[in-house]
């Protein structure tokens, strides 16, 4: 791609500087707007600047992954009614062998959880119960929450819906659910038992607390711990959402509340609020088997934006009352954010500047040799951590797959499991790396009592080495 003009040139970089500092700080003092706002302003500054059209701008934005975003979301939403992360939550303690016996627990839920319903969703809900089992039985929970927010991130590669930047990946590639799940699986599986047991070699001392060592505040009920999860409202990018938590909550019952005086004089309704045990259950079950057959067709390689979008409406109908409360906990910030990110990002490819980035490093970056995949990981996991992970897909993701493709259509494929590997793993770097991470620190700081900083520092003496080692593993494990 030619060089834009220079004048436009300098104002591409300014939209899209712009743009990186308030996607990574989004309480910046100078203009506290946030991702979801700083994401628009810098779409909006591609058009005024002149950088894009109008129509360029609209034709930018990608409606397939938006469609299949808000889908995962609503399904996610509904899982969440149907008690399965409380079911997931229960394994984790289920004859327990000893704290590090609970770490593979945690490890392993949090990534099988991961990569069927997001990353963050997993973390959202599952970070409140992992805090109180660990002061259940006196343990710290540094490792404990390293653990679910480290094996998430892993985890979520698995599949396509694992996280954002692998659905941007599977729409953009064409490659198939499972095409996509038999080439990364085997590195998954093994980056997963390598951080795990990284986990218990450096956090070895801690894991051996004695019971009395710390002081235990965990309520108790009949199951153990008295889990009070959080809805699963999706905040891949803005962790703010975090704080409407509560509000959504409240909304949720009083609009659940009027639903139900509005049913009382039809006492054979299929209105939630009159169904019995056995209903419920019955309920659960639908919900279960419409999640498996939307697995199931992704598998079968059915159109994977139009099968989540089916299975979300599926379980609106079979809820039989109003959709309101559910679609309320989709995260629509995280939708605009992805809009003002495509158009930005367009933007600035118009400018030249990536291509001609991407020309000086190609050289350098073959595809078929180890030491170009080494050069490829470096730059990846390098721009996942200073631009964050969607938008260096965004600006690599095509290039990558047209330098593979003249050396082979296979590695073309490699090509895009690669970006998808690194620059998930890459999140475990630091806790800034990933918003997964964000919402665990952030999860467990707000736990009434029971509250844990999980600190920058201590997330990175274990986020470097574990994201060098996984990253490393796993890219000898890819399948082209």
């Amino acid at each position: 791609m030619a060089m834009a003009a220079y004048v436009k040139l300098i104002l591409g970089s300014v939209a899209f500087s712009i743009f990186w500092v308030l996607a990574v700080f989004p309480t910046v003092p100078l203009l506290p707007i946030g991702r979801a706002a700083g994401s628009l302003l810098g779409g909006i500054l591609m058009v005024i600047f002149q950088i894009l059209t109008v129509d360029q701008a609209y034709q930018a934005i990608d409606l397939s992954i938006l469609v299949l975003l808000f889908g995962t979301m609503v399904v996610s939403g509904y899982l969440e009614r149907a008690d399965a992360f409380k079911y997931l939550g229960k394994l984790l303690t289920w004859k327990s062998k000893g704290a590090k016996d609970l770490i593979c627990r945690i490890c392993l839920i949090s990534a099988i959880s991961s990569a069927l319903f997001t990353n963050d969703t997993s973390c959202m809900v599952l970070t409140e119960f992992v805090l109180k089992i660990a002061r259940q039985n006196n343990l710290p929970p540094q490792p404990f929450l390293l653990a679910l927010a480290s094996s998430a991130n892993i985890g979520s590669t698995a599949t396509p819906i694992g996280n954002p930047q692998n659905l941007v990946i599977a729409t953009q590639s064409g490659v198939s659910f499972g095409e996509f799940l038999v080439g990364i699986l085997p590195a998954t599986v093994l980056g997963l038992v390598c951080n795990a047991l990284l986990l218990i070699f450096m956090y070895g001392d801690l894991l051996s607390v004695k019971k009395g060592q710390q002081d235990s505040t965990v309520a108790f009920n009949g199951d153990g711990v008295d889990h009070q999860f959080s809805p699963a409202t999706m905040s891949h990018v803005e962790t703010t959402n975090v704080d409407s938590v509560h509000h959504h909550e409240s909304l949720r019952n009083r609009v659940n509340s009027k639903q139900a005086m509005g049913a009382a004089e039809v006492p054979w309704s299929l209105n939630g609020a009159y169904w019995d045990h056995r209903n419920q259950k019955l309920w659960k079950s639908c919900v279960y088997i419409v999640v498996v057959g939307m697995l199931v067709s992704l598998l079968m390689g059915f159109n994977m934006s139009g099968t989540a979008i089916t299975a979300a409406l599926a379980l609106m109908i079979l809820d039989f009352k109003d959709a309101v409360p559910c679609l309320e906990k989709v995260s629509y910030s995280l939708l605009i954010f992805f809009c003002g990110m495509f158009v930005t990002v367009q933007g600035f490819n118009k400018t030249g500047i990536p291509s001609a980035l991407w020309e000086l490093m190609e050289p350098y970056a073959k595809i078929d040799e180890i030491s170009g995949i080494a050069v490829l990981a470096l730059v990846i996991l390098v721009l996942s951590n200073l631009v964050s992970n969607v938008p260096t897909v965004l600006l690599l993701g095509a290039r990558m797959a047209a330098s593979a493709a003249l050396i082979s259509t296979a590695y073309e494929k490699k090509a895009w499991l690669i970006l998808a590997w690194v620059s998930t793993v890459a999140g475990n770097l630091s806790l800034l790396g990933s918003a997964a991470n964000l919402i665990v620190c952030e999860q467990a700081s707000r736990v009434p009592d029971l509250g844990y900083t999980l600190t920058f520092w201590n997330h990175l003496k274990f986020g470097v080495p574990s994201t060098l080692l996984v990253t490393a593993i796993g890219l000898l494990l890819l399948k082209s």
